[in-house]
Protein backbone atom coordinates (compact mmCIF):
# COMPACT_ATOMS: atom_id res chain seq x y z
CA UNK A 1 0.00 0.00 0.00
CA UNK A 2 0.98 3.12 -1.00
CA UNK A 3 2.58 5.23 2.14
CA UNK A 4 0.82 8.60 2.17
CA UNK A 5 0.88 11.22 5.12
CA UNK A 6 -1.72 13.89 6.04
CA UNK A 7 0.26 17.26 7.12
CA UNK A 8 -1.88 20.58 8.58
CA UNK A 9 0.59 23.53 9.68
CA UNK A 10 -1.16 26.48 11.11
CA UNK A 11 0.03 29.72 9.82
CA UNK A 12 -0.19 32.69 12.15
CA UNK A 13 -1.86 34.79 9.44
CA UNK A 14 -5.79 34.83 9.04
CA UNK A 15 -6.14 37.83 7.35
CA UNK A 16 -4.17 38.65 4.12
CA UNK A 17 -4.88 35.72 1.89
CA UNK A 18 -2.04 37.21 -0.44
CA UNK A 19 0.61 36.23 2.10
CA UNK A 20 -1.23 32.90 2.25
CA UNK A 21 -1.12 32.10 -1.14
CA UNK A 22 2.46 32.72 -1.40
CA UNK A 23 2.81 30.20 1.24
CA UNK A 24 0.91 27.55 -0.21
CA UNK A 25 2.66 28.48 -3.43
CA UNK A 26 5.88 27.30 -2.41
CA UNK A 27 4.34 24.11 -0.87
CA UNK A 28 2.47 22.85 -4.28
CA UNK A 29 5.98 23.31 -6.09
CA UNK A 30 6.57 19.87 -4.30
CA UNK A 31 5.59 16.84 -6.84
CA UNK A 32 3.67 14.80 -4.77
CA UNK A 33 1.78 16.34 -2.06
CA UNK A 34 -1.96 17.49 -3.14
CA UNK A 35 -2.99 21.10 -1.30
CA UNK A 36 -6.65 19.80 -0.12
CA UNK A 37 -8.17 22.95 2.10
CA UNK A 38 -7.04 26.13 3.13
CA UNK A 39 -9.05 27.66 6.45
CA UNK A 40 -8.06 30.99 7.08
CA UNK A 41 -9.86 32.73 10.33
CA UNK A 42 -9.66 36.19 10.74
CA UNK A 43 -10.55 36.80 14.76
CA UNK A 44 -7.66 33.70 15.57
CA UNK A 45 -5.11 35.58 12.96
CA UNK A 46 -4.90 32.09 11.61
CA UNK A 47 -4.84 29.64 8.81
CA UNK A 48 -5.01 26.00 8.79
CA UNK A 49 -3.41 24.00 5.74
CA UNK A 50 -4.21 20.58 4.68
CA UNK A 51 -2.02 18.59 2.38
CA UNK A 52 -1.40 14.95 1.65
CA UNK A 53 1.16 12.98 0.06
CA UNK A 54 4.05 10.50 0.30
CA UNK A 55 6.39 10.89 3.48
CA UNK A 56 9.28 12.47 1.95
CA UNK A 57 7.35 14.59 -0.16
CA UNK A 58 5.33 15.98 2.34
CA UNK A 59 8.15 16.89 4.43
CA UNK A 60 10.02 19.36 1.83
CA UNK A 61 6.61 20.63 1.41
CA UNK A 62 5.84 21.37 4.83
CA UNK A 63 9.57 22.85 4.99
CA UNK A 64 9.02 25.05 2.21
CA UNK A 65 5.76 26.35 3.82
CA UNK A 66 7.68 27.37 6.79
CA UNK A 67 10.55 29.03 5.09
CA UNK A 68 8.51 30.93 3.08
CA UNK A 69 6.52 31.99 6.37
CA UNK A 70 9.37 32.78 7.94
CA UNK A 71 10.16 34.72 5.67
CA UNK A 72 6.59 37.11 5.16
CA UNK A 73 5.04 36.79 8.58
CA UNK A 74 6.54 38.69 11.35
CA UNK A 75 5.35 37.92 14.88
CA UNK A 76 6.40 41.00 16.36
CA UNK A 77 3.26 42.69 14.60
CA UNK A 78 0.84 39.50 15.33
CA UNK A 79 -2.36 39.79 17.39
CA UNK A 80 -4.75 37.01 17.65
CA UNK A 81 -7.48 34.92 19.75
CA UNK A 82 -5.50 31.54 19.38
CA UNK A 83 -2.73 30.82 21.37
CA UNK A 84 0.36 30.59 19.34
CA UNK A 85 4.17 31.27 19.40
CA UNK A 86 5.44 30.99 15.60
CA UNK A 87 4.92 32.57 12.16
CA UNK A 88 4.50 28.85 11.58
CA UNK A 89 2.74 27.80 14.93
CA UNK A 90 2.13 24.08 14.93
CA UNK A 91 2.98 21.46 12.25
CA UNK A 92 1.68 18.00 12.65
CA UNK A 93 1.53 15.28 10.56
CA UNK A 94 -0.91 12.24 10.87
CA UNK A 95 -0.43 8.98 9.60
CA UNK A 96 -3.04 7.72 6.62
CA UNK A 97 -2.53 4.83 4.81
CA UNK A 98 0.23 2.30 4.26
CA UNK A 99 2.50 4.04 7.23
CA UNK A 100 2.26 3.38 11.12
CA UNK A 101 2.69 6.61 13.80
CA UNK A 102 6.27 5.32 14.90
CA UNK A 103 7.42 6.10 11.33
CA UNK A 104 5.48 9.27 10.76
CA UNK A 105 7.13 10.47 13.97
CA UNK A 106 10.50 9.56 12.19
CA UNK A 107 9.55 11.98 9.18
CA UNK A 108 8.19 14.93 11.68
CA UNK A 109 11.56 14.59 13.58
CA UNK A 110 12.99 15.11 10.02
CA UNK A 111 11.40 17.78 9.50
CA UNK A 112 11.78 19.77 12.97
CA UNK A 113 15.87 18.82 12.43
CA UNK A 114 16.16 20.58 9.09
CA UNK A 115 13.74 23.47 10.07
CA UNK A 116 16.21 24.31 13.27
CA UNK A 117 19.32 23.20 11.37
CA UNK A 118 18.37 25.41 7.82
CA UNK A 119 16.06 27.89 9.00
CA UNK A 120 17.48 28.63 12.64
CA UNK A 121 14.11 28.57 13.70
CA UNK A 122 13.38 26.80 17.32
CA UNK A 123 11.83 23.84 16.94
CA UNK A 124 9.71 21.62 19.63
CA UNK A 125 8.71 18.14 18.61
CA UNK A 126 5.29 17.23 20.60
CA UNK A 127 3.00 14.23 20.86
CA UNK A 128 4.25 11.09 19.23
CA UNK A 129 6.87 12.75 17.98
CA UNK A 130 8.15 13.99 21.44
CA UNK A 131 11.48 12.58 22.91
CA UNK A 132 10.07 13.42 26.94
CA UNK A 133 6.42 12.83 28.63
CA UNK A 134 6.30 16.14 29.13
CA UNK A 135 6.39 17.49 25.46
CA UNK A 136 3.88 15.86 24.31
CA UNK A 137 1.24 17.95 25.27
CA UNK A 138 1.14 21.08 22.69
CA UNK A 139 -0.35 23.23 25.25
CA UNK A 140 2.76 22.42 27.20
CA UNK A 141 5.48 23.27 24.70
CA UNK A 142 3.70 26.22 23.80
CA UNK A 143 3.18 27.98 27.63
CA UNK A 144 3.88 31.48 27.63
CA UNK A 145 3.09 31.96 23.68
CA UNK A 146 5.22 34.02 21.38
CA UNK A 147 5.71 37.04 24.54
CA UNK A 148 6.68 34.66 26.65
CA UNK A 149 9.63 32.88 24.50
CA UNK A 150 12.33 34.67 24.82
CA UNK A 151 12.20 34.03 28.52
CA UNK A 152 11.67 29.95 27.45
CA UNK A 153 14.49 29.93 25.75
CA UNK A 154 16.48 31.48 28.43
CA UNK A 155 15.58 28.47 30.36
CA UNK A 156 17.90 25.63 29.68
CA UNK A 157 14.67 22.96 31.04
CA UNK A 158 13.58 24.83 27.69
CA UNK A 159 16.06 24.07 25.16
CA UNK A 160 14.86 23.36 22.06
CA UNK A 161 14.94 19.64 20.94
CA UNK A 162 16.48 20.97 17.34
CA UNK A 163 17.33 24.75 16.38
CA UNK A 164 19.49 27.40 18.17
CA UNK A 165 18.33 28.81 21.54
CA UNK A 166 18.73 32.45 21.11
CA UNK A 167 14.98 34.09 20.10
CA UNK A 168 13.86 34.30 16.58
CA UNK A 169 12.11 37.82 16.93
CA UNK A 170 10.17 37.75 13.34
CA UNK A 171 9.11 33.52 12.98
CA UNK A 172 9.15 32.55 16.56
CA UNK A 173 9.23 28.80 17.63
CA UNK A 174 7.32 26.01 15.89
CA UNK A 175 5.71 22.78 17.42
CA UNK A 176 6.31 19.55 14.95
CA UNK A 177 4.71 16.73 15.84
CA UNK A 178 2.60 13.65 14.84
CA UNK A 179 -0.56 12.86 15.75
CA UNK A 180 -3.85 10.70 15.09
CA UNK A 181 -6.11 11.69 12.29
CA UNK A 182 -9.27 13.69 13.79
CA UNK A 183 -12.25 13.19 12.49
CA UNK A 184 -15.46 16.01 12.70
CA UNK A 185 -18.77 13.81 12.33
CA UNK A 186 -22.03 15.25 13.48
CA UNK A 187 -25.16 12.32 14.31
CA UNK A 188 -28.48 13.98 12.87
CA UNK A 189 -31.17 13.18 15.98
CA UNK A 190 -34.91 13.81 15.08
CA UNK A 191 -35.42 16.42 17.52
CA UNK A 192 -34.85 20.08 17.73
CA UNK A 193 -33.81 20.49 21.42
CA UNK A 194 -30.03 21.61 21.88
CA UNK A 195 -30.67 20.17 25.46
CA UNK A 196 -31.48 16.46 24.32
CA UNK A 197 -28.42 16.83 21.90
CA UNK A 198 -26.14 17.64 24.49
CA UNK A 199 -27.40 14.96 26.91
CA UNK A 200 -26.22 12.20 24.12
CA UNK A 201 -23.20 14.28 23.37
CA UNK A 202 -22.25 13.67 27.80
CA UNK A 203 -23.30 10.17 27.74
CA UNK A 204 -20.88 9.30 24.55
CA UNK A 205 -17.78 11.88 24.74
CA UNK A 206 -14.83 10.58 26.91
CA UNK A 207 -15.02 13.53 29.76
CA UNK A 208 -18.78 12.94 30.34
CA UNK A 209 -20.88 14.96 32.38
CA UNK A 210 -19.90 16.47 35.64
CA UNK A 211 -21.18 14.47 38.76
CA UNK A 212 -23.84 16.25 40.90
CA UNK A 213 -25.29 15.75 44.87
CA UNK A 214 -27.94 13.04 44.66
CA UNK A 215 -27.29 12.48 41.33
CA UNK A 216 -29.89 15.23 40.78
CA UNK A 217 -29.47 17.35 37.07
CA UNK A 218 -29.73 20.55 39.04
CA UNK A 219 -28.17 19.14 42.06
CA UNK A 220 -24.42 20.65 43.53
CA UNK A 221 -21.53 19.94 41.36
CA UNK A 222 -19.66 17.65 43.25
CA UNK A 223 -15.19 18.32 43.34
CA UNK A 224 -12.59 16.31 44.46
CA UNK A 225 -9.91 17.19 47.70
CA UNK A 226 -8.18 19.14 45.75
CA UNK A 227 -11.10 21.20 44.46
CA UNK A 228 -11.20 19.39 40.93
CA UNK A 229 -14.37 18.85 39.14
CA UNK A 230 -15.58 14.80 39.47
CA UNK A 231 -17.14 14.09 36.18
CA UNK A 232 -18.58 10.93 34.99
CA UNK A 233 -17.10 9.64 32.55
CA UNK A 234 -18.98 8.90 29.50
CA UNK A 235 -18.61 5.53 27.37
CA UNK A 236 -16.30 6.43 24.33
CA UNK A 237 -12.51 6.94 24.38
CA UNK A 238 -10.91 9.50 22.33
CA UNK A 239 -13.99 11.38 21.82
CA UNK A 240 -15.41 14.88 22.32
CA UNK A 241 -18.97 15.74 21.62
CA UNK A 242 -21.17 18.38 22.11
CA UNK A 243 -25.33 19.38 21.54
CA UNK A 244 -26.25 21.88 19.07
CA UNK A 245 -28.98 23.03 16.92
CA UNK A 246 -28.28 23.56 12.94
CA UNK A 247 -30.93 25.80 11.78
CA UNK A 248 -29.94 25.27 7.99
CA UNK A 249 -31.31 21.96 8.69
CA UNK A 250 -33.56 22.38 11.35
CA UNK A 251 -32.47 19.46 13.44
CA UNK A 252 -30.30 19.32 16.45
CA UNK A 253 -27.42 16.98 16.09
CA UNK A 254 -24.95 15.75 18.26
CA UNK A 255 -21.27 17.22 17.35
CA UNK A 256 -18.21 14.87 17.80
CA UNK A 257 -14.59 15.03 17.49
CA UNK A 258 -12.96 11.71 17.23
CA UNK A 259 -9.51 12.38 17.83
CA UNK A 260 -8.23 8.54 17.18
CA UNK A 261 -9.91 6.80 15.05
CA UNK A 262 -8.01 3.54 15.84
CA UNK A 263 -9.77 4.09 19.44
CA UNK A 264 -13.55 4.84 18.67
CA UNK A 265 -13.62 4.46 14.85
CA UNK A 266 -16.87 6.56 13.49
CA UNK A 267 -19.28 3.25 13.21
CA UNK A 268 -18.78 2.85 16.54
CA UNK A 269 -19.85 5.88 17.40
CA UNK A 270 -22.51 6.24 14.93
CA UNK A 271 -23.87 2.80 16.98
CA UNK A 272 -23.09 4.38 20.01
CA UNK A 273 -25.27 7.61 19.61
CA UNK A 274 -28.00 5.52 17.88
CA UNK A 275 -28.44 3.68 21.59
CA UNK A 276 -28.16 6.41 23.55
CA UNK A 277 -30.67 8.45 21.42
CA UNK A 278 -33.19 5.82 21.90
CA UNK A 279 -32.85 5.72 25.45
CA UNK A 280 -33.62 9.31 25.47
CA UNK A 281 -37.15 8.23 23.14
CA UNK A 282 -34.86 9.81 19.72
CA UNK A 283 -33.83 8.92 17.34
CA UNK A 284 -30.55 8.81 14.50
CA UNK A 285 -31.80 9.83 11.29
CA UNK A 286 -27.95 9.59 10.28
CA UNK A 287 -24.70 11.34 10.50
CA UNK A 288 -22.63 14.01 8.27
CA UNK A 289 -18.66 13.62 7.67
CA UNK A 290 -17.10 17.49 8.32
CA UNK A 291 -13.99 17.41 5.40
CA UNK A 292 -12.31 14.37 4.79
CA UNK A 293 -11.98 10.91 5.82
CA UNK A 294 -9.30 8.03 5.14
CA UNK A 295 -10.70 5.37 3.07
CA UNK A 296 -9.77 2.80 5.55
CA UNK A 297 -12.62 4.39 8.43
CA UNK A 298 -15.00 3.95 5.10
CA UNK A 299 -13.86 0.30 4.58
CA UNK A 300 -13.81 -0.32 8.05
CA UNK A 301 -17.46 0.48 8.43
CA UNK A 302 -18.64 -0.99 5.55
CA UNK A 303 -17.20 -4.11 6.88
CA UNK A 304 -18.72 -3.99 10.38
CA UNK A 305 -22.10 -3.73 8.96
CA UNK A 306 -22.37 -6.12 6.48
CA UNK A 307 -21.06 -8.62 9.33
CA UNK A 308 -23.85 -7.34 11.55
CA UNK A 309 -25.92 -8.57 8.75
CA UNK A 310 -24.08 -11.75 8.50
CA UNK A 311 -23.47 -11.06 5.07
CA UNK A 312 -20.23 -11.52 3.48
CA UNK A 313 -17.38 -8.87 3.71
CA UNK A 314 -15.70 -10.13 0.65
CA UNK A 315 -16.85 -7.71 -1.63
CA UNK A 316 -15.46 -4.54 -3.90
CA UNK A 317 -14.40 -1.46 -2.27
CA UNK A 318 -16.74 0.21 -3.56
CA UNK A 319 -19.97 -2.09 -2.25
CA UNK A 320 -17.91 -1.44 1.10
CA UNK A 321 -18.24 2.34 0.56
CA UNK A 322 -21.37 1.78 -0.54
CA UNK A 323 -22.55 0.21 2.57
CA UNK A 324 -20.95 2.55 4.60
CA UNK A 325 -22.74 5.65 3.31
CA UNK A 326 -26.59 3.86 3.28
CA UNK A 327 -25.46 2.68 7.27
CA UNK A 328 -24.08 5.62 7.90
CA UNK A 329 -27.07 7.75 6.91
CA UNK A 330 -23.82 10.28 5.37
CA UNK A 331 -26.48 11.11 2.42
CA UNK A 332 -29.15 11.85 4.93
CA UNK A 333 -28.90 15.96 4.44
CA UNK A 334 -27.03 15.92 1.22
CA UNK A 335 -25.44 13.68 -1.64
CA UNK A 336 -22.79 12.25 -0.08
CA UNK A 337 -19.78 11.44 -2.92
CA UNK A 338 -17.03 9.63 -1.82
CA UNK A 339 -14.86 11.34 -5.01
CA UNK A 340 -14.94 14.06 -2.49
CA UNK A 341 -14.55 13.07 0.97
CA UNK A 342 -12.38 10.19 0.78
CA UNK A 343 -8.38 11.26 1.49
CA UNK A 344 -7.10 8.56 -0.60
CA UNK A 345 -9.33 9.24 -3.84
CA UNK A 346 -9.24 13.25 -3.49
CA UNK A 347 -4.96 13.14 -3.94
CA UNK A 348 -6.00 10.62 -6.51
CA UNK A 349 -8.32 12.44 -8.63
CA UNK A 350 -6.38 15.59 -7.93
CA UNK A 351 -2.74 14.35 -9.54
CA UNK A 352 -2.78 16.09 -13.12
CA UNK A 353 0.22 13.81 -14.32
CA UNK A 354 -1.89 10.31 -13.41
CA UNK A 355 -1.71 8.01 -16.30
CA UNK A 356 -5.00 6.58 -17.19
CA UNK A 357 -4.92 2.81 -15.72
CA UNK A 358 -5.53 -0.41 -18.30
CA UNK A 359 -8.18 -1.48 -15.62
CA UNK A 360 -10.19 1.78 -15.29
CA UNK A 361 -10.72 0.85 -18.79
CA UNK A 362 -14.03 -0.64 -20.22
CA UNK A 363 -13.35 -4.89 -21.11
CA UNK A 364 -13.66 -4.16 -24.69
CA UNK A 365 -11.47 -1.15 -24.62
CA UNK A 366 -8.45 -3.19 -22.96
CA UNK A 367 -9.44 -5.26 -25.28
CA UNK A 368 -8.68 -3.28 -28.35
CA UNK A 369 -5.77 -1.46 -26.67
CA UNK A 370 -3.98 -4.53 -26.50
CA UNK A 371 -4.94 -5.39 -29.95
CA UNK A 372 -3.55 -2.25 -31.33
CA UNK A 373 0.47 -1.86 -32.66
CA UNK A 374 1.70 -0.44 -29.48
CA UNK A 375 3.23 -3.70 -27.68
CA UNK A 376 2.45 -2.63 -24.19
CA UNK A 377 -0.01 -4.04 -22.90
CA UNK A 378 1.20 -7.38 -23.61
CA UNK A 379 1.47 -10.88 -22.33
CA UNK A 380 2.11 -10.04 -18.64
CA UNK A 381 -0.30 -7.49 -18.51
CA UNK A 382 -2.79 -10.34 -19.61
CA UNK A 383 -1.40 -12.98 -17.49
CA UNK A 384 -2.08 -10.73 -14.31
CA UNK A 385 -5.54 -10.09 -15.34
CA UNK A 386 -6.42 -13.94 -16.21
CA UNK A 387 -5.08 -14.08 -12.86
CA UNK A 388 -7.54 -11.61 -11.52
CA UNK A 389 -10.53 -13.19 -13.48
CA UNK A 390 -9.50 -16.62 -11.66
CA UNK A 391 -9.67 -15.57 -7.97
CA UNK A 392 -12.19 -13.24 -9.20
CA UNK A 393 -14.71 -15.98 -9.99
CA UNK A 394 -13.45 -18.37 -6.67
CA UNK A 395 -14.42 -15.29 -4.87
CA UNK A 396 -17.94 -15.01 -6.84
CA UNK A 397 -18.74 -18.70 -5.38
CA UNK A 398 -17.86 -17.80 -1.54
CA UNK A 399 -20.01 -15.02 -1.75
CA UNK A 400 -22.70 -16.64 -3.21
CA UNK A 401 -22.23 -19.40 -0.82
CA UNK A 402 -22.04 -16.81 2.14
CA UNK A 403 -25.99 -16.39 1.67
CA UNK A 404 -27.00 -19.64 0.08
CA UNK A 405 -30.61 -20.66 1.81
CA UNK A 406 -30.21 -23.22 4.30
CA UNK A 407 -26.34 -22.29 4.79
CA UNK A 408 -26.64 -19.71 7.23
CA UNK A 409 -24.76 -21.07 10.23
CA UNK A 410 -22.07 -20.93 7.64
CA UNK A 411 -21.77 -17.79 6.30
CA UNK A 412 -18.60 -16.34 8.22
CA UNK A 413 -16.67 -19.27 7.12
CA UNK A 414 -17.35 -18.20 3.34
CA UNK A 415 -16.48 -14.29 4.12
CA UNK A 416 -13.25 -15.11 5.25
CA UNK A 417 -12.81 -17.02 1.58
CA UNK A 418 -13.98 -14.04 -0.18
CA UNK A 419 -12.32 -11.55 1.59
CA UNK A 420 -8.72 -13.47 0.77
CA UNK A 421 -10.04 -13.95 -2.53
CA UNK A 422 -10.81 -9.94 -3.02
CA UNK A 423 -6.82 -9.14 -1.44
CA UNK A 424 -5.79 -11.51 -4.08
CA UNK A 425 -7.86 -10.05 -7.10
CA UNK A 426 -6.45 -6.46 -5.84
CA UNK A 427 -3.08 -7.19 -6.27
CA UNK A 428 -3.34 -8.85 -9.37
CA UNK A 429 -5.07 -5.84 -11.06
CA UNK A 430 -2.45 -4.11 -10.17
CA UNK A 431 -0.10 -6.02 -11.49
CA UNK A 432 -1.88 -5.74 -14.89
CA UNK A 433 -0.73 -1.70 -15.11
CA UNK A 434 2.68 -2.31 -13.38
CA UNK A 435 3.73 -5.39 -16.13
CA UNK A 436 2.67 -1.95 -18.57
CA UNK A 437 5.19 0.19 -16.52
CA UNK A 438 7.77 -2.52 -16.13
CA UNK A 439 8.21 -2.48 -19.45
CA UNK A 440 7.94 1.48 -20.07
CA UNK A 441 10.96 1.62 -17.76
CA UNK A 442 12.83 -0.47 -20.30
CA UNK A 443 12.15 1.90 -23.46
CA UNK A 444 13.28 4.60 -21.05
CA UNK A 445 16.44 3.29 -19.95
CA UNK A 446 17.19 2.50 -23.66
CA UNK A 447 16.46 6.46 -24.64
CA UNK A 448 19.19 7.15 -22.32
CA UNK A 449 22.11 8.99 -23.98
CA UNK A 450 25.36 6.64 -25.18
CA UNK A 451 27.58 9.41 -26.37
CA UNK A 452 30.19 9.24 -23.65
CA UNK A 453 31.65 5.89 -21.93
CA UNK A 454 30.58 6.94 -18.78
CA UNK A 455 26.72 7.69 -20.21
CA UNK A 456 27.10 3.98 -21.62
CA UNK A 457 27.64 2.94 -18.59
CA UNK A 458 24.99 4.58 -16.81
CA UNK A 459 22.75 3.45 -19.70
CA UNK A 460 23.52 0.21 -19.19
CA UNK A 461 23.25 -0.01 -15.86
CA UNK A 462 20.15 1.57 -15.98
CA UNK A 463 19.00 -1.17 -18.55
CA UNK A 464 19.58 -3.89 -16.30
CA UNK A 465 17.93 -2.27 -13.14
CA UNK A 466 14.85 -2.04 -15.74
CA UNK A 467 15.42 -5.49 -17.23
CA UNK A 468 15.33 -6.91 -13.89
CA UNK A 469 12.24 -5.11 -12.44
CA UNK A 470 10.46 -6.29 -15.80
CA UNK A 471 11.25 -9.54 -14.69
CA UNK A 472 10.19 -9.45 -11.06
CA UNK A 473 6.79 -8.02 -11.98
CA UNK A 474 5.38 -11.43 -13.69
CA UNK A 475 7.02 -13.69 -11.03
CA UNK A 476 5.17 -12.12 -8.66
CA UNK A 477 1.97 -12.41 -10.83
CA UNK A 478 2.99 -16.08 -10.54
CA UNK A 479 3.07 -16.36 -6.74
CA UNK A 480 -0.32 -14.40 -6.10
CA UNK A 481 -1.72 -16.67 -8.82
CA UNK A 482 -0.72 -19.41 -7.12
CA UNK A 483 -2.06 -18.59 -4.00
CA UNK A 484 -5.78 -18.04 -5.38
CA UNK A 485 -5.42 -22.25 -5.84
CA UNK A 486 -6.57 -22.80 -2.41
CA UNK A 487 -9.57 -20.32 -2.37
CA UNK A 488 -10.58 -21.72 -5.71
CA UNK A 489 -10.20 -25.51 -4.71
CA UNK A 490 -12.15 -24.78 -1.71
CA UNK A 491 -15.29 -23.51 -3.31
CA UNK A 492 -14.78 -26.36 -6.03
CA UNK A 493 -14.98 -28.94 -2.55
CA UNK A 494 -17.14 -27.04 -0.38
CA UNK A 495 -19.19 -24.09 -2.07
CA UNK A 496 -22.66 -23.79 -3.48
CA UNK A 497 -22.64 -26.70 -5.96
CA UNK A 498 -24.60 -24.76 -8.84
CA UNK A 499 -21.36 -22.54 -9.21
CA UNK A 500 -18.90 -25.52 -9.28
CA UNK A 501 -18.16 -24.65 -12.65
CA UNK A 502 -17.16 -21.22 -11.93
CA UNK A 503 -13.96 -22.33 -9.78
CA UNK A 504 -13.52 -24.92 -12.74
CA UNK A 505 -13.31 -21.71 -14.91
CA UNK A 506 -11.30 -20.02 -12.43
CA UNK A 507 -8.58 -22.75 -12.10
CA UNK A 508 -8.28 -22.77 -15.69
CA UNK A 509 -7.53 -19.19 -15.97
CA UNK A 510 -5.16 -18.89 -12.89
CA UNK A 511 -2.97 -22.09 -14.43
CA UNK A 512 -3.23 -20.35 -17.89
CA UNK A 513 -1.97 -16.46 -15.50
CA UNK A 514 1.42 -18.39 -14.08
CA UNK A 515 2.16 -20.42 -17.59
CA UNK A 516 1.98 -17.06 -19.58
CA UNK A 517 3.46 -14.54 -16.64
CA UNK A 518 6.42 -17.17 -16.68
CA UNK A 519 6.44 -17.22 -20.30
CA UNK A 520 6.98 -13.39 -19.47
CA UNK A 521 9.65 -13.92 -16.69
CA UNK A 522 12.02 -16.12 -18.99
CA UNK A 523 12.13 -13.52 -22.12
CA UNK A 524 12.74 -10.82 -19.74
CA UNK A 525 15.73 -12.73 -17.94
CA UNK A 526 17.00 -13.50 -20.72
CA UNK A 527 18.66 -9.99 -21.28
CA UNK A 528 20.14 -9.94 -17.69
CA UNK A 529 23.61 -10.48 -16.87
CA UNK A 530 23.27 -11.32 -13.45
CA UNK A 531 23.00 -15.42 -13.97
CA UNK A 532 22.74 -16.11 -10.20
CA UNK A 533 19.63 -14.15 -10.24
CA UNK A 534 18.21 -15.67 -13.30
CA UNK A 535 18.65 -19.39 -12.58
CA UNK A 536 17.17 -18.58 -8.80
CA UNK A 537 13.98 -16.93 -10.46
CA UNK A 538 13.97 -19.57 -13.36
CA UNK A 539 14.16 -22.22 -11.21
CA UNK A 540 11.84 -20.90 -8.41
CA UNK A 541 9.73 -20.27 -11.35
CA UNK A 542 9.46 -23.77 -12.72
CA UNK A 543 8.46 -24.69 -9.40
CA UNK A 544 5.50 -22.59 -8.84
CA UNK A 545 4.33 -23.36 -12.84
CA UNK A 546 4.44 -27.13 -11.84
CA UNK A 547 2.49 -26.77 -8.61
CA UNK A 548 -0.18 -24.43 -10.88
CA UNK A 549 -0.66 -27.26 -13.27
CA UNK A 550 -0.71 -29.71 -10.39
CA UNK A 551 -3.42 -27.84 -8.59
CA UNK A 552 -5.65 -27.14 -12.11
CA UNK A 553 -5.22 -30.71 -12.55
CA UNK A 554 -6.77 -31.91 -9.03
CA UNK A 555 -9.69 -29.01 -9.07
CA UNK A 556 -10.74 -29.99 -12.48
CA UNK A 557 -11.38 -33.56 -10.96
CA UNK A 558 -13.45 -32.43 -8.63
CA UNK A 559 -15.34 -30.03 -10.48
CA UNK A 560 -15.93 -32.82 -12.88
CA UNK A 561 -17.09 -35.41 -10.51
CA UNK A 562 -19.54 -32.61 -9.38
CA UNK A 563 -20.74 -32.09 -12.53
CA UNK A 564 -21.48 -35.83 -14.54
Amino acid sequence: MKQIIECVPNFSEGNDMGIIKQITDQIVTVEGVTLLDVDPGKATNRTVVTIVGTPDAIVEAAFRGIKKAAEIIDMRKHKGEHPRMGATDVCPFVPISGITMDETAVYARKLAEKVGTELNIPVYCYENAAYTDERKNLATCRAGEYEGLQKKLSDPHWKPDFGPVEFNATAGATAVGARDFLVAYNVNLNTTSTRRANAVAFDIREKGRPKREGDSPVGKIMKDAAGNQINIPGTLKACKAIGWFIEEYGIAQVSINLTNISTTSVHVAFEEACTKAQERGMRVTGSELVGLVPLKAMLDAGKYFLMKQKRSVGVSEEELIKIAVKSLGLDDLKPFNPREKIIEYVMEDSDIHKPKRLIDFTCKGFANETASESPAPGGGSIAAYMGALGVALATMVANLSSHKAGWDARWEEFSDWAAAGQKIKDELLALVDEDTNSFNKIMDAFGLPKATEAEKSMRDAAIQAATRYATEIPFKTMEKTLASMPIIKAMAEVGNPNSVSDAGVGALCARSAVMGAFLNVKINASGLKDMAFVNDILARGAMIEQQAKDAEAEILLIVNSKIK
